[in-house]
This record gives structure tokens, C-alpha cells and sequence, in this order.
């Protein structure tokens, strides 16, 4: 599961860049309970969204030529200029090359070889988010691709990350583990983009824990938001939903059977 004990290869930052800032900001604050922090005049307008005083995300307004509003998921990397040249090597490409961030770290942007964005984060100062897998905070991430053995390949050669095929009624999942981590360090699974009518283009999609996966629903619609998919439940994993916000950025939201009080 996602922890903020951070390893090469698991999810350690998270973002959204929205068209409009502000808007998300009441969003996300009156859904998470968030709270805004600018980084300064010299971030370019980025933020951090903070729960109780811990950032669980960041953000900053984007324009159209920077893509749609979406949520960008990071990963840990100890060398920010290897892995992207690993990902070029592994026939995607790099977005953004890396950069250093003010001395909190270095990042870059990616693409796999579906054309999905995703991001890397070799820590500096900045190791991660400072909270995950409790309510309000990143849980879970999903890539849905037109080709799982592809994404697997990928993965494994960018990032390390080792795939593992699970059982469960109806199917089977397969679940991102950073490498020798086993099933305990799962944090994300692979999901044939068929199964997600509503799009047709690939995408990798965060997964906020809740603590009422209805009445988070509820008011993601009062505040503007759109449910893709209602509240269902999964035996054994929990009840979750996936949602955009009012500008169009992808997430999905759950309370986890193992949160079940």
C-alpha cells in the first residue's frame, strides 16, 4: 500500500494543474478539507493542498497549450536523468526534461509508450507528500492502457516496477509493486482501457482514501463536480467512485475495506 516511506519506483508526489486555480481550490477544500499554500513568488504560481498541515497534493493553474486540467502522479527515482533517458530507451518519451526545483528536488515529465503523462521525483529537500493512505490523501493509482504486457514492459524497464496478476471476484487485477517489494508495497494496478468506456485515450488515475464514499460523491456533485462512475462496491477492496472536477481533471475516490471502522 502507499506509504510516505518512500521507495524507488512508488508514487511520491501528486499534482493537478487546473484552468482554474482558485475554483479547484474551493473544490477540493470543500471536498478534502484542503488547504491552499502558495510556494512562493518564485514557483509560477504553484501550491501545495494541505490536510491538518500536511501537504497531500499540489497545484497551479495551466493553460490550453499545457494540456487539459488533469492530476499528474510522480514517481520516486534516485537519478531523475537516468530514468528518462530509460523511458526513451523504452520507446516513450520525455515531456519535460529534468529540472532542478529550487533545490527541493529534481523532476521531470514522461510519457509511456501509450502517450501516458506521468512524472518523476528524485527527492531533495523535498522527499514526497508528508501524507498517504488516510482520508483526504492519495491511496491508490491506476493506469489504464490498451495494452497491459506493454505497460508492464515499460514500467519495468523506467521505473523497476514488478507486476503481479490478483485474483478477485470477477477477474483478475494486475497490481505495480517497486522492485522486490512483493504484494505488501502494492500501490497501483494496470487496467485495460476497454473497461473504461468513458475515455479513449490512456490515462493514469489517482485514488483519494475517504471516509463515505456516498457522501463524498454527494458533494463532489453540490460543488460542481461529475460523477464518471457511482459508488460501487468491491469485496475485499472497498467502495469507491471516479469522478472529474468542475475544469475536467480525472480522480477517484474510496474508502478502503481495510479503513472500514
Amino acid at each position: 500500500m502507499l506509504t510516505t516511506r518512500f521507495v524507488n519506483g512508488a508514487p511520491n508526489w501528486i499534482d493537478v494543474g487546473t484552468s482554474d486555480i482558485d475554483g479547484a481550490i474551493s473544490f477540493y477544500g470543500g471536498l478534502f478539507g484542503w488547504e491552499f499554500r502558495s510556494a512562493g513568488p518564485d514557483a509560477g504560481g504553484y501550491g501545495f493542498f494541505q490536510l491538518g498541515g500536511k501537504t497531500a497534493a499540489g497545484g497551479m493553474q495551466t493553460t490550453p497549450e499545457q494540456g487539459p486540467p488533469s492530476w499528474t502522479v510522480y514517481f520516486q527515482t534516485a537519478d531523475a536523468e537516468a530514468t528518462a533517458k530509460a523511458a526513451e530507451q523504452a520507446h516513450g518519451s520525455v515531456l519535460m526534461q529534468p529540472m532542478d526545483v529550487m533545490g527541493e528536488g529534481h523532476m521531470a515529465i514522461l510519457a509511456d509508450k501509450a502517450s501516458v503523462p506521468f512524472g518523476i521525483w528524485q527527492p531533495g529537500r523535498t522527499k514526497g507528500v508528508d501524507v498517504a493512505n488516510e482520508p483526504g490523501s492519495l491511496s491508490w493509482v491506476e493506469l489504464y492502457t490498451p495494452d497491459i504486457a506493454a505497460a508492464a514492459w515499460f514500467y519495468h524497464e523506467t521505473l523497476g516496477l514488478e507486476t503481479e496478476a490478483v485474483s478477485f471476484p470477477g477477474g483478475t487485477y494486475t497490481t505495480f509493486n517497486p522492485a522486490g517489494g512483493g504484494a505488501d508495497s502494492m500501490f497501483g494496478g494496470v487496467v485495460p482501457l476497454a473497461d473504461d468506456p468513458s475515455e479513449d485515450s490512456a490515462y493514469w488515475l489517482p485514488y483519494f482514501e475517504v471516509t463515505d464514499t456516498d457522501a463524498t460523491v454527494a458533494k463532489a456533485r453540490e460543488l460542481g463536480g461529475t460523477v464518471r462512475v457511482p459508488a460501487t462496491d468491491i469485496e475485499g477492496v472497498g467502495r469507491f467512485a471516479k469522478l472529474t472536477d468542475p475544469y475536467g481533471a480525472r480522480f477517484a475516490v474510496i474508502k478502503s475495506a481495510t479503513q472500514q471502522a
